[in-house]
């Protein structure tokens, strides 16, 4: 391993994208930690504490901390990822939408720009909700003026954020808006660690184990693919013939992602959210909205089964699949072209899905089973499993793909055998 690393720090280009990438995440993780102006952000922290199972502390999960310390990256990067998963939804609702998405990269660029302007007006809302919510609770006391200086700040800092996303991708290492998130998890080990430091000896001896377990588990399942075989017959192009050739269809077990386990989570957070502000419903959510009762858990694991087929459906369309390989003189071997293989490719899809959104619901509910049967602290489960390390690991496989490809292209040996 350290060879490998040895060697992709040769490299002047890869060294200097992996310096601009470290760099750019310093600056994320200063601005995580520096308040907004007019901010206690000491009370704020205060506030904080014990919101794990609630909205507020699923986004400051993904801000590392930062939602808790109202700094000015308080919001984080998760306005562009809503953004994106909005207008991926409406390109399935809207024919102009749909129709720039298959404009090639001109189209791509318009519905960037679209989800841009998305994101800044998201985290508008989104900072207004925030600093109206504590102005209520009583953790700032800011006149008309300091609020709206609060709202510019967070929103800035947001798109300020996006940009940084962006400059990665371009002249770093990686996708920049994962990453960014990436680094959000990674705050949160340092809390795991002093769980384990101050748990029992069952804990400490078990917790490298499943670890790595889970590790493993999520790595073989997020490589783990269909290939659909396709050949592809003669053509004749302009004045030469194009020889065919068989090719195969990847359909990866897990193609929706960590995005159905965000979904689920966000729906099971609002009823302790919206029972902090009505006390007659508090009692109902105290008994059946707690991470280690059986009816949450269960709960959580339909959604996040119906959430992976909505998304893999939004991600992949058989319909058009088939329709391009048509086109492209391409065909799966005894199926005929058009609506057989459309249907063909959505049954295979379907029984796909089904494993993959299993393993899904059961990686995201690991943290509060080892919290109910093994006695695991709250803050060790979470550094254990769910959706935090489904994101660390998808992102750090990821970016070992691409640090492969740029040593390759140099006859360098990579990461991966």
């Amino acid at each position: 391993m350290f060879s490998w690393l040895g060697n992709a720090w040769r490299v002047p280009e890869l060294r200097r994208r992996v310096l601009f990438t470290a760099l750019i995440l310093g600056i994320y993780r200063l601005g995580s930690w520096m308040p907004a102006p007019g901010v206690d952000s000491d009370t704020i922290k205060e506030y904080f504490e014990g919101r794990s199972g609630t909205i507020l502390g699923l986004l400051n999960l993904f801000s590392g901390g930062a939602l808790s310390q109202f700094a000015i990256f308080a919001l984080g990067i998760m306005p562009y990822v809503t953004a994106s998963i909005i207008l991926q939804l409406m390109t399935v609702v809207i024919p102009r939408l749909e129709q720039l998405q298959k404009e090639g990269e001109s189209g791509t660029a318009k519905i960037n720009q679209y989800t841009r302007y998305l994101t800044v007006a998201l985290a508008a809302a989104q900072s207004s909700g925030y600093a109206f919510l504590f102005q209520r609770q009583g953790l700032l006391e800011a006149n008309a003026g300091r609020m709206l200086l609060i709202i510019l700040t967070l929103t800035a800092g947001t798109t300020l954020l996006m940009w940084m996303g962006e400059l990665i991708t371009k002249r770093g290492v990686g996708n920049g808006i994962s990453l960014l998130i990436f680094a959000s998890i990674l705050t949160g080990i340092p809390i795991g660690i002093e769980a384990l430091v101050n748990s029992g000896a069952t804990a400490k001896l078990f917790f490298p184990i499943v670890s790595l377990g889970i590790i493993a588990a999520i790595v073989f399942i997020q490589e783990g693919q269909r290939r659909i075989p396709i050949q592809y017959a003669r053509r004749v192009v302009g004045r030469g013939m194009t020889s065919g050739g068989t090719t195969y269809m990847p359909l990866r077990v897990n193609m929706a992602g960590v995005i159905p386990v965000i979904f689920a989570a966000a729906v099971m957070a609002f009823p302790p959210t919206i029972a902090q502000y009505f006390p007659a419903t508090q009692a109902f959510v105290n008994e059946n909205f707690q991470f280690t009762d059986w009816p949450y858990l269960t709960m959580q694991a339909f959604l996040i089964v119906i959430f992976t087929y909505f998304y893999t459906a939004v991600q992949f369309n058989p319909v058009d699949q088939a329709d391009n390989l048509r086109k492209h003189g391409g065909y799966v071997p005894g199926i005929r072209p058009g609506p057989p293989t459309a249907l063909y490719l959505d049954r295979v899809l379907t029984r796909l899905t089904l494993p993959g959104s299993l393993y899904l619901a059961l990686v995201a509910t690991l943290p509060s089973l080892f919290i109910a049967f093994f006695g695991f602290s709250q803050a060790l489960a979470g550094a254990l499993g769910g959706t935090s390390i489904l994101i660390a690991v998808g992102v750090a496989l990821d970016t070992m793909r691409q640090m492969e490809s740029q040593m390759m292209m140099r006859s360098y040996e990579g990461f991966l055998k």
